[in-house]
């Protein structure tokens, strides 16, 4: 029974976490820049290991194991589109 309880409170945590991420509203463009800087636009850990030429193995992309990776691309989007929006920048350089 008491496992339960942990399951929830750690459930419950994420949930939290995920819905401050999803709730957070952008209006400072040196944020937004960092942000941008911060969260990459693909996954950083897809690789493919070539030795001499030859492919050795593929790494899949593993971001979506993440689970607050809905939330971050989210957020990354967000201070795009209020840099793009309000601040009236090139987005391009952030891609």
């Amino acid at each position: 029974m008491n496992f339960l309880k942990k399951d929830y409170f750690n459930n419950n945590l994420l949930n939290q976490i995920r819905y401050q991420l999803e709730i957070l509203e952008i209006h400072d463009s040196k944020l937004a820049r960092l942000l941008c800087k911060l969260i990459p636009s693909h996954c950083p850990f897809e690789r493919t290991v070539t030795i001499l030429g030859r492919t050795l193995f593929h790494i899949p992309p593993l971001c979506k194991i993440n689970p607050l990776y809905e939330q971050i691309i989210g957020l990354r989007y967000k201070c795009l589109l209020y840099l793009v929006d309000e601040c009236g920048e090139d987005a391009t350089r952030y891609c």
